[in-house]
């Protein structure tokens, strides 16, 4: 089924009728309300001032060495991220821990022979928001930390290797998991507790203020939280099914007290799709819906309780930075990554992407109002494009979320959190159009970057491998 796009919601009118036909709530401000306000005000988490309400999320670029290093496609990605505006950087990139844990093997990887590339990474980025901006002093740099789990891919770009703490049937299948695949451990956890705790302790020596341990789309963190059939003392309760958290936390509070702790989290999740006979994705019948944290006994519906459960722990822990996300890539990108063209390898939306992207703000929202002393940066905001700034005001002007964070858009527009401050407007160009390139590419083996819209990656050879993938349909 077809859906109008965004792009064709060209008024204030068009817009808010097609919410009102689709019966979903998506504040929007008018155009000829100032988009600056509530985007433009500074914030305060534990001291360290953030200059605006934009924030650009990780993500993988699958452009480092083998080794792990960051490359010049690395490099110059962070630049943008530097003269982006944006005063929060979740990351810029996710990181992993440990040689196992990558999902690709061009993934940056934090160990004492890369330390001082990563660093570098964020003193280019700190150098062109100085040339760009003349202050960082309230810009607040961090660093995913992460392990891949059930999605690494560490030494082949189609080879998995994959890393699981509980049997998901489903999930299993897709990825030729044999029923008696070895399971990660209790020991095999412990030891990689150690090993987030050591790579924060890097992070800090070089230079970042805070790290994300990475709770969301299916990798490790994500999948403990749901691990309810898992034995041991990682698996089964709640308690259990977070101990790998509070260790990671505990960890770094020792070793490393003054660096800060955020956590991006799949607030729900749904059964994993795939397409049905019409392209139009369909849950897999067999899919357990004990295994999706956060959903309802539906499978393909938000309860939030698990989530709640999640933020009293963060307050409990004195976690204050949490960025809000959904589902996974990898098995229902509709809900995590709302887009009106799918990746090559997944299916057509079995929804408007709006409801998606309502989906999220609403869900955010309602964890914010339940917990007002949390910091949350919400997700999924690119499929908006046009009417992004306008929903971005609103959304920070009424409470429903600190932040708005920016991920495949700014591959496409790195500068428009900018062009949004400073009062200049949109470029049309430039703004995402959801075509998924960014996703198509690296699942095929290239590089991650916009190619439809931006003339760097359109010049590059996999420019037209990706055409002749995508003819082949």
């Amino acid at each position: 089924m077809a859906y109008p796009r965004v792009a064709s919601l060209k008024t204030f009118e068009q817009f808010t009728s097609r919410l009102s036909e689709l019966a979903i709530e998506i504040p929007c401000d008018h155009p000829d309300h100032p988009t600056t306000n509530g985007l433009a005000a500074s914030a305060q988490i534990d001291g360290q001032a953030i200059g605006n309400r934009f924030c650009i999320l990780p993500m993988e670029g699958w452009d480092g060495t083998k080794e792990g290093k960051p490359t010049e496609l690395t490099e110059r990605r962070w630049k943008q991220f530097g003269q982006s505006g944006a005063k929060l950087i979740w990351g810029g990139e996710a990181i992993a821990v440990r040689q196992d844990g990558r999902a690709n093997p061009n993934q940056l990887l934090i160990h004492e022979s890369n330390l001082t590339s990563i660093g570098h990474l964020r003193d280019l980025l700190v150098q062109e928001h100085l040339e760009r901006f003349d202050t960082a002093d309230d810009l607040l740099i961090g660093l995913q930390l992460t392990h891949s789990g059930r999605f690494a891919r560490p030494n082949s770009k189609t080879l998995p290797e994959p890393m699981i703490a509980h049997r998901n049937p489903v999930l299993d299948r897709r990825l030729g998991i044999q029923d008696n695949g070895p399971l990660l451990s209790d020991d095999d956890l412990k030891r990689l507790v150690d090993d987030f705790v050591a790579a924060a302790a890097r992070a800090y020596r070089a230079g970042f203020s805070f790290v994300d341990i990475k709770h969301c789309h299916g990798y490790l963190g994500h999948e403990l939280l749901s691990g309810v059939d898992r034995t041991g003392l990682y698996g089964g309760s709640f308690y259990n099914r977070t101990r790998f958290l509070r260790e990671i936390v505990e960890g770094i509070r020792a070793a490393t007290p003054g660096l800060k702790i955020a956590v991006r989290v799949s607030i729900y999740d749904f059964l994993p799709y795939h397409p049905g006979e019409d392209a139009i994705g369909v849950p897999e019948p067999d899919g357990d819906v004990s295994l999706a944290f956060g959903a309802d006994r539906t499978g393909v519906a938000v309860d939030l309780q698990d989530a709640a459960k999640l933020m009293d722990l963060f307050e409990e822990l004195e976690i204050r930075l949490v960025c809000t996300t959904a589902g996974s890539p990898y098995y229902n990108p509709h809900i995590q990554r709302p887009a009106t063209f799918p990746p090559s390898d997944g299916y057509q939306p079995p929804e408007d992407p709006l409801v998606g992207v309502a989906r999220q703000i609403n869900a955010t929202a309602e964890l914010k109002t339940q917990y007002p002393g949390l910091f949350f940066v919400g997700s999924g905001y690119s499929y908006l494009q046009d009417w992004l700034p306008h929903v971005a005001e609103a959304v920070v002007r009424t409470g429903m979320a600190d932040s708005i964070g920016l991920g495949r858009m700014v591959l496409s527009y790195p500068n428009l959190p900018a062009d949004v401050l400073e009062g200049r407007g949109m470029v049309r160009k430039k703004i995402c159009r959801t075509f998924s390139d960014c996703t198509t590419a690296p699942r095929h083996g290239m590089v991650s970057g916009c190619y439809p819209l931006d003339p760097f990656y359109k010049s590059l050879p996999e420019f037209e491998e990706l055409r002749a993938l995508k003819k082949k349909g």
